[in-house]
Order: structure tokens, then C-alpha cells, then sequence
């Protein structure tokens, strides 16, 4: 895992692992994807990050999908968000709520977001080391993930409710949201059934 030594604030990685995929059927993380299961995909997108640790948020099917993350690096955090039914806000609130306070940035990614590109990862970082309080990825003009928030964001985030994610924050901030071109629609794409993992 990178230390992130070389940006200023520190950074951190959630992994919003909590959802109970109702749509794919359940137990949508642990479906193969490339020979493994998918959550791995997001899980390699946090650790091309330059990120100095990695939390994944658990909700439905906690066991399962904290199986599979120590599958992939026994050295991740694991949180619960136990009102993780409540919808995304709840599991973004739980890991924000858990970084230490020499955290001063983090990388939000979704675990059902398999393609992300890595190359937009650094930019991301550099912009709000750069100082922008948010940064995200767009690609063919609409904005993507994963998306980057300053400590300047967490309070913001600790008052979110529903199944919205950060989307509320971006919005106010508008114009200041430094936005990075992605090479690919990786940062648009997730799986919601399982056709969408044929044509990931």
C-alpha cells in the first residue's frame, strides 16, 4: 500500500461496501468479476490510489463482503455501518466518521464501480492538495467517481441522510469542485444486475 508521502494533506480511501444490491439479486460484491470477486476491482482502484490506508464500509451481508476484503489485503480497516439500510449517506457517514483526525483528505469509491481508470487518481489528489475542498472525475461532461473530499467537507458529511452519497456537497460547492478528465467511462460505470458484468 502507498504511503502517500508525497501529498500534503494526508489522504485516505473509503470503499462503500454496505448496499444489499437488491437489484442484482444480493450479494452483489462477492459476484465474479474476472476471477474474483467484485469488489476486488474497487478494492485495486484504492490501492492505486496514493492513499495512506484503506476502510471498507460494510452493511448488508457484512461477513461475506468482510471476507473478501481480507481476501484481498488482510491489512484494510473494516467499519460497520450499522444503518446501512437508511441508503449510501449512512455508510459514507460511518467511514468519515471513522478516520483518524490526522486525515485530511479521502478518496470516496463505490464497490460496485469495477472500471475506474487509475490515472485520474493522482490528479484527484493534487487538485485538493492544491487546495480545492472536493475534486471528481468527469467524463463525456458528467461528473463520475471517485471523488475526493477535504477535511473542510467531513462535518458536511456527518449531516447527509437518504441514499445520496456526497452528491448534496458537490452541488453546493459548484464551480470549486475541481473536476479531472477521465480517459474512459470507468469513472461512470457500475453494475446494478448481472448482465452489467458482461459488458464490464
Amino acid at each position: 500500500m502507498k504511503t502517500g508521502a508525497a501529498f500534503r494533506p494526508r489522504f485516505a480511501a473509503l470503499v462503500l461496501a454496505a448496499g444489499a444490491g437488491s437489484r442484482f439479486g444480493g450479494r452483489k460484491l462477492l459476484a465474479s468479476y474476472q476471477g474474483a470477486p467484485l469488489l476486488h476491482a474497487a478494492l485495486a482502484a484504492a490501492r492505486a490510489a496514493p492513499v495512506a490506508a484503506i476502510t471498507v464500509v460494510t452493511g448488508a451481508d457484512a461477513d461475506g463482503v468482510a471476507d473478501a476484503a481480507r481476501a484481498f489485503d488482510p491489512d484494510l480497516t473494516l467499519v460497520h455501518a450499522a444503518d446501512h439500510a437508511e441508503g449510501m449517506a449512512a455508510s459514507l457517514r460511518a467511514g468519515v466518521a471513522s478516520l483518524g483526525p490526522d486525515v485530511e483528505a479521502v478518496f470516496v469509491f463505490l464497490g460496485d464501480m469495477p472500471r475506474v481508470p487509475h490515472v485520474v487518481l493522482g490528479p484527484l489528489a493534487e487538485a485538493v492538495a492544491a487546495g480545492a475542498p472536493a475534486s471528481a472525475p468527469v467524463f463525456g461532461g458528467r461528473r463520475g467517481n471517485p471523488v475526493v473530499l477535504s477535511r473542510s467537507l467531513f462535518g458536511e458529511v456527518a449531516r447527509l441522510t437518504g441514499d445520496v452519497g456526497a452528491r448534496p456537497i458537490l452541488q453546493a460547492l459548484g464551480a470549486r469542485v475541481a473536476l479531472i478528465e477521465a480517459p474512459d467511462d470507468g469513472v461512470l460505470f457500475d453494475v446494478d444486475q448481472p448482465a452489467d458484468l458482461g459488458s464490464a
